[in-house]
């Protein structure tokens, strides 16, 4: 790192605490005079605080020494709202590894969570620079500044000498400061999310008096919508729209404007942003396309939208999006060109498409499935998922939150917002691309295995987000959960009138990985007593065709009261004397009367078609479908998510052996000489840094031609393996280049010579092995993703890796949990609990394995690949026999689990 250049990585905008933007960067040599009327505005008691003693004027050479920096052992960071200085923090290192630390917050802007937003980024921009630790001094009676220590979540020590406060604490990440970062930030996205969903008054910049425009149709149904607030038309061509005056700028409107809808030409959306936020407007939706969409020019529009709105403090939805709507009373905003309202209800909708989010606002409308907010995301240049999903979590009006997503904007921060969401309201998400055009080229099986949408499935699966392929798909998931509860395990029951469609629904739930319930003996004879002979009471439950709504509810309501059922499938196929609508009656009532469980129903050849019954006395309503297999699909989807909500939470253990600090030294003084895209190790540096996290490996050794791997393969002790040195071959065994089984000097020293023979001067001499024990062979490693970060595979592992492609992924952070279900959700999981009499495999170290692998990856972010494979696992324990290891270099700046804004 070049210490003296200025650090434009440490750049950012980030939200306050009341959801405004506001901007970060290094502190310049030009910024004198704006440090100077910064210090002006500062009140005596905040001077006081700051310097221990009146200081109404900074001199020359303080402003000189404050503004100019080496960005390395001193360090300054500026906050900027609307342009102006707010705020200023600084540290100064004076030892090896410590530095002092001091910040100071404008009079105007305190309170707003400005101090501890610049100390979490001078802690990293420390960290990053080798500062361990920070200290401070502050008056006892500077309770803000201590407040900002007190509530970083570091582990803070102090002492109090002649009333002042000495304060130090370490820079490190622990989960403390992780958790106070993310409540933060959690607070200040629900209040900015708020503010735009929840405006007072809105400007429709474009609203057109032309029926058919998008202008006229959105502020059209703003108007018939009854938004609770008063709606202004932004056009300087009219006088006046659909009835209401207009003006011809939103500086012109009588009160402030909360969120301006700006419908206008892509090239003349800029000078309204900027005129919109000098109106003090607080969220903008941008409907208008042609914008990072239609290529490079566009894209360079919409990077000067977003600098122009974060200036002025305001959030953005779109460009190139459809609008928003919130429908909860006294609010009843329909801020969208969609012809069909949805009807308000309980479902949080966002979508990436326009065009799609018009479809869904149709069907949901069809299918009688409310809605309490839909935001049509467009580009996603600014407000995203991981937004709106902090905003549903605590929306009080929101029970199930739908995503169609085509991107995601920081994937690592959705898994750790989407695991926590999902704990309390389910999340259903359609995400596209799943296929890649062509297989890129990769140099070790864990990147070849980690094809384009595995990273994807594996943070939805470890995140409890229930992820469908189709529409209609998500819709009849969305139709179940926002009136059922989760199945709290995978037992069905079925109950029809007609034997086909009851198999049908049997085989269904194989599919769905749901069983059919094995009914108690009084569940069967209560049946029997009431039923006709010719019925049916094993699972699946034939009513007959006879059979009456009595029968249907009495029935229900058995099979709902046995312990042994978890959810029940109704299937009604139309006899001749049987009406549809007194079946749909006593099914509602018979479920109202076991909430916990839920229903879903099929009425074939009826009219009551997809959407949801109607519930009895008020108890929750029964979803009904058009055929048994979409039911039970959806019943499969919320039996899973059941699963996920049962299982424990899972920790990330304190390993035993792991030193952090020691292999991040070792992968800095090997990627010192390397170039940019980094170097792969050879064996022995493979081993070292391995060793660092207690990772077990076979005891490994090196020679450079025959009479060397003699010596060294009669020190380790015979029988050993030889293998070619060179880090780049991937497939060793394919091109000769390993021996196995060599039980003395000269058949090593002739293994050597034959390999050489072989593979020439690209062999890299040999890495010496004993042999190990048999065992099952697995395959452990580790692939950066672009998007998502490391992700941790596990598999069946040797020669046919490849060729099974039994393999399975998991994100960071890894808990104990996932690391023992990734090892049982491999087919062959089986081979290692013990097959046809075969000895179970020490699953407890294999799992250990796992999570120091983890660990590794999670702490030494330049691990770019890892292959331990194979990786034998036997009754004695786990050990990696064979290792690759690639390292590159991480560009410096803020890490993805920052607090800022895309």
């Amino acid at each position: 790192m070049d210490a003296g250049a200025y650090p434009a990585e440490w750049e950012l905008d980030a939200l306050l605490a009341d959801g405004v933007p506001v901007h970060l960067r290094p502190i310049r040599p030009s910024d004198g005079d704006a440090l100077l009327a910064f210090h002006a505005r500062l009140s005596p008691g905040t001077v006081y605080r700051r310097f221990f003693s009146p200081h109404p004027r900074l001199s020359e050479k303080e402003v000189e020494r404050f503004t100019t920096v080496d960005y390395g052992d001193r360090f300054a960071l500026v906050a900027t709202v609307e342009d102006e200085m707010v705020a200023v923090a600084r540290y100064d290192r004076h030892g090896t590894d410590v530095a002092e630390v001091a910040f100071v917050v404008a009079d105007a802007h305190q309170g707003r969570g400005i101090g501890s937003l610049l100390l979490e980024q001078l802690a990293a921009a420390g960290r990053e620079r080798g500062i361990r630790r920070f200290d401070a001094d502050t008056l006892a009676g500077n309770t803000s500044m201590l407040g900002v220590f007190r509530d970083a979540g570091f582990d803070v020590r102090s002492s109090v000498s002649g009333g002042v406060v000495h304060v130090e604490f370490p820079t490190d990440e622990t989960p403390g400061s992780l958790g106070a970062v993310e409540e933060r930030e959690r607070r200040a996205q629900v209040a900015s999310v708020r503010q735009l969903l929840r405006p007072s008054a809105i400007a429709v910049v474009g609203a057109s008096r032309t029926p058919g425009t998008i202008g006229h149709e959105l502020f059209r149904n703003l108007l018939a919508g009854g938004f609770g607030g008063t709606v202004y038309p932004v056009n300087p061509a009219s006088a006046s729209i659909a009835g209401v005056h207009a003006y011809a700028r939103v500086g012109e409107v009588p009160e402030r404007v909360d969120l301006a809808v700006i419908v206008v030409p892509a090239a003349a959306v800029g000078a309204v942003v900027e005129e919109c936020g000098r109106a003090g407007v607080r969220s903008l939706v941008v409907i208008s396309a042609g914008f990072a969409e239609t290529g490079e020019e566009g894209r360079g529009r919409q990077a000067e939208l977003i600098t122009l709105a974060r200036r002025h403090g305001m959030r953005v939805v779109g460009p190139n999006c459809m609008g928003i709507i919130n429908t909860a009373p006294g609010v009843a905003m329909n801020a969208t060109f969609a012809p069909t309202p949805p009807a308000p209800g309980r479902v949080g909708f966002l979508s990436q498409s326009g065009a799609l989010g018009i479809a869904v606002l149709e069907r949901a409308g069809e299918l009688r499935l409310g809605v309490s907010s839909f935001v049509s995301v467009g580009n996603k240049a600014d407000i995203s998922g991981n937004d709106m999903l902090q905003y549903w979590e605590a929306d009080p009006s929101t029970d199930v939150i739908l995503l169609y997503l085509e991107s995601f904007g920081n994937p690592r921060k959705f898994a750790r917002i989407a695991r926590r969401v999902a704990g309390s309201k389910p999340i259903v998400v359609i995400k596209s691309g799943r296929t890649a055009i062509g297989a890129r080229a990769a140099s070790s099986h864990t990147a070849a295995a980690a094809a384009p949408d595995v990273a994807a499935d594996a943070l939805f699966r470890q995140a409890g987000v229930i992820r469908v392929a189709t529409m209609a798909e998500m819709f009849d998931v969305a139709l179940l959960l926002a009136n059922q509860p989760a199945p709290a395990g995978a037992r069905v029951a079925i109950v029809g009138n007609s034997g086909g469609p009851g198999i049908l629904a049997a085989d269904a739930c194989e599919d769905a990985e749901l069983t059919l319930a094995e009914l108690a003996p009084q569940t069967t004879a209560a049946l029997a007593g009431f039923l006709p002979p010719e019925a049916s009471v094993g699972n699946p439950v034939d009513l007959i065709a006879s059979a009456t709504a009595g029968h249907y509810e009495r029935a229900l309501d058995t099979i709902l009261a046995d312990d042994d059922v978890d959810a029940a499938v109704v299937i009604f196929t139309p006899p001749l004397v049987t009406r549809a609508d007194d079946v749909a009656g006593a099914v509602t009532a018979a479920a109202a009367r076991h909430p916990a469980k839920p229903v879903v129903a099929t009425f074939l050849a009826t009219r009551v078609g997809a959407g949801t019954l109607l519930s009895h006395d008020g108890g929750p309503a029964v979803p009904a479908f058009p055929f048994p297999e979409q039911a039970v699909r959806a019943l499969g989807h919320a039996s899973g998510h059941g699963r996920w909500l049962a299982r424990p939470g899972g920790v990330v253990p304190d390993l035993p052996g792991v030193d952090d600090e020691r292999a991040r030294a070792i992968v800095h003084r090997m990627l010192a000489t390397a170039p940019p895209e980094g170097r792969w190790l050879d064996a022995l540096e493979a081993a070292e840094v391995l060793a660092t996290f207690g990772i077990p490996l076979v005891p490994t050794a090196t020679a450079g031609d025959g009479e060397e791997a003699a010596l060294v393969a009669a020190k380790l002790g015979f029988p050993v393996v030889l293998k070619a040195g060179a880090p780049g071959i991937v497939h060793k065994t394919d091109v000769g280049g390993v021996a196995v089984g060599l039980g003395s000097p000269e058949a090593v020293a002739e293994a050597y010579r034959a390999m050489a023979a072989r593979l020439g001067t690209g062999m890299g001499g040999v890495v010496v092995q004993p042999m190990v024990a048999p065992g099952v062979e697995a395959i452990v490693g580790v692939v950066q993703d672009p998007s998502f970060g490391p992700l941790v595979m596990f598999g069946l592992g040797g020669v046919a890796t490849d060729v099974l492609g039994d393999r399975a992924f998991r994100i960071l952070p890894l808990t104990d949990i996932d690391a023992a279900e990734l090892v049982r959700s491999v087919r062959a999981a089986p081979l290692l609990l013990g097959h046809r009499g075969q000895p179970a495999a020490n699953v407890a170290a294999l799992e250990d394995l796992l999570l120091r692998v983890g660990a590794l990856a999670d702490a030494v972010p330049e691990l770019a690949e890892l292959d331990l494979n194979p990786v034998v696992a036997s009754e004695r324990g786990a050990i990696a026999v064979d290792v690759k290891l690639r390292l590159r270099t991480v560009p410096p700046g803020p890490g993805p689990l920052s607090r800022k804004l895309r």
